[in-house]
């Protein structure tokens, strides 16, 4: 599933006092309680949140409530939108990530509940404005004009640019008026004050960094193409490649809904998420709505953000091919090819990806991992307009593709979309089996068609067998993914696949071709056992003080024993870890010592300390 799914299952946010007005009331209260004009508080509320509690649980920047109250914190996961990744926020010690303590201080509160009740954090979120204007204007002017620089300072953001848009959000919202339904149902009405003068030349009191003018849209020519912000709280400003932060990766989704609605969910705060670029399916239009230079969040991986551009095209991962017009393949593609050369991302299977080739951080949240753009996605098609597709290597006996298939060497997946039909049940909530060309092999346990599924045990803790579902896509080996063969027997192949041997029909080698200049890789000599993990984090020990360092957790379930060997990419990569700048310290890169390869585990990829591993 994709990011927009979310949107239709996302739970029903209530306030303290879920009788209608009660939380136009509450804002009322809490701004003539602390001085601001009611305006201003609800044009924040609305630029932090929509006006939306969800329920207490924080946004992707550790904020909470409708006035986004922030309390980053490390290592943990959070529930969020049926089917999405998790709510992975790191954290510092820096003042801007903890206003929940802030407001806590000045209105005597409890920073817990500040985060679960509504008119506290109401309360908490005036407070902390007022105490924001004192600073730059020693009063409290009724004219909500005078309270720019108390709102552009209310965003936390390190750069100018940053917090003037938020500022400006704020207050085009209090120019031209807005009315809208929350989950509960309550209707919040903010009237129009077209009258209402910013002063925006507050903005240079704050003494924010100014950040080089982005280059926007970053498209190229050949697209129709726009910039269209996404909320400031959706993605971290960033300075890659410049700040040695590489992008590595490529991430291919789908929206699971229209063009517009993805647009429109990247720009609404209390979604959390957003991609760098949303393609619309007729191939006639781009929009770009976060710079490349900064860090979108849209893989569910914080890792694979931080090295990653993503691009969400209209479309449904579950109702076939047809979702996916040859324009919008044309149009992606050229949009990659540009990002490619731009960021030196090498055109293969093993850095443009797809959502669905990406796990999340932590083993517990596996279960909920995305499986977009889906098995009719045609990677063939797509690959071949990179300039990037299935050229029939020869292989080690001369042989062009298929052929002699030798144990221990590196095949690439390759069936032909249009006479690869296979089976596939989508339950929404009625179920159908579908049968249509698709871009992956079933892998099996054995070498025969009745042979049950292999099983993920991220999946499938109990050991039973995969299923034929959509989105239990641990059996499945995807098109232009790398593999070491295991093992041959007829018309059958068994590859190295998610830590045990799984076999896929293979019938003379015509779904798979050599791939001779793969780098394999292998338990080093003595090992045990290789730790799977899927992100490359430094140690703890190499962080600076002041900052939470990001835990590198072990995909305990996964083994990846002497015998086995994966596919990795061309050469490791570092660890590394970001957290952005704030108003009292600039950004901060921490590097380590230590080397990961990524590797090919199974339809995921997986990250391997080099140090274990020999190839």
């Amino acid at each position: 599933m994709a990011l927009i799914w979310g949107c239709a299952g996302a739970g029903t946010a209530r306030p303290s006092d879920a009788t209608p007005g009660d939380f136009e009331r509450a804002a009322e209260q809490a701004a003539a309680e602390f001085g601001v004009p009611k305006d201003v508080l609800l044009g924040v509320s609305h630029e932090a949140s929509w006006w939306e509690g969800n329920q207490g649980r924080p946004s992707t920047k550790g904020g909470y409530g409708p006035m986004h109250l922030t309390d980053t914190t490390s290592g943990r996961t959070y529930a969020h939108r049926p089917g999405e990744g998790p709510v992975d926020a790191t954290g510092t010690d820096d003042p801007s990530e903890h206003t929940v303590q802030a407001a806590s201080a000045l209105i005597g509160v409890a920073p817990r509940t500040l985060k679960t009740d509504e008119r506290q954090n109401l309360r908490g979120g005036a407070a902390l404005l007022a105490s924001y204007q004192r600073q730059i204007t020693r009063g409290a002017s009724p004219d909500p004009g005078s309270w720019y620089g108390a709102v552009a300072r209310y965003s936390q953001a390190a750069d100018t640019a940053t917090a003037g848009r938020f500022a400006d959000g704020v207050f085009t919202v209090i120019r031209t008026g807005m009315r809208r339904v929350r989950e509960d149902g309550q209707t919040v009405t903010l009237a129009k004050r077209p009258a209402v003068r910013p002063a925006t030349s507050q903005l240079a009191s704050l003494r924010l960094r100014t950040l080089p003018a982005t280059e926007v849209p970053e498209c190229p020519t050949e697209l129709n193409c726009r910039f269209v912000a996404a909320a400031a709280s959706n993605y971290q400003v960033s300075a890659r490649n410049s700040n040695g932060i590489d992008v590595d990766f490529i991430v291919i989704h789908d929206i699971e809904g229209p063009y517009d609605a993805g647009i429109s969910w990247f720009q609404d705060p209390s979604s959390g998420v957003s991609a760098h670029y949303v393609m619309k399916a007729d191939g006639s239009a781009a929009t770009q709505m976060v710079a490349t230079k900064d860090i979108a969040f849209h893989a569910g991986n914080y890792w694979v953000n931080l090295h990653g551009v993503g691009i969400e095209m209209e479309g449904y991962a579950a109702q076939g091919p047809t979702w996916f017009t040859p324009a919008q393949y044309k149009a992606t593609a050229a949009l990659v090819t540009y990002l490619a050369r731009r960021f030196d991302v090498p055109l293969d299977r093993r850095h443009i990806v797809g959502h669905d080739n990406v796990l999340p951080p932590r083993p517990a949240r596996a279960p909920d991992a995305h499986w977009d753009p889906g098995p009719y996605w045609d990677w063939e098609k797509f690959m071949a307009l990179l300039g990037a597709g299935d050229r029939r290597e020869p292989g080690a006996e001369g042989e062009a593709g298929g052929g002699n298939i030798g144990i221990g060497q590196a095949v690439k997946i390759v069936p032909e979309f249009g006479k690869n039909p296979q089976a596939v049940r989508v339950c929404d909530p009625k179920c159908r089996t579908q049968n249509q060309p698709s871009n992956f092999l079933y892998v099996r346990t054995a070498p025969r068609v009745d042979a049950p599924l292999v099983s993920d045990p991220a999946l499938h803790p109990d050991g039973s067998a995969g299923t034929e579902r959509i989105d239990d896509w641990g059996a499945t080996a995807m098109w232009g993914q790398e593999f070491v063969v295991a093992d041959v027997r007829g018309d059958w192949t068994a590859i190295w696949f998610g830590g045990q041997k799984g076999w896929i029909h293979n019938p003379a080698g015509v779904h798979t071709r050599p791939a001779p200049n793969a780098r394999i890789v292998r338990p080093a000599d003595g090992a045990k056992s290789v730790s799977v993990h899927t992100t490359a984090y430094p140690r703890a020990a190499e962080y600076p003080r002041g900052v939470v360092a990001s835990e590198q957790t072990r995909f305990t379930m996964y083994a990846f024993p002497p015998g086995q060997a994966y596919v990795a990419a061309r050469t490791p990569v570092g660890a590394d870890d970001f957290f952005p700048a704030t108003p009292a310290r600039p950004e901060v890169v921490v590097t380590g010592d230590q080397k990961y390869d990524v590797i090919q585990y199974s339809r995921r990829l997986a990250t391997v300390d080099h140090a274990e591993t020999r190839g």
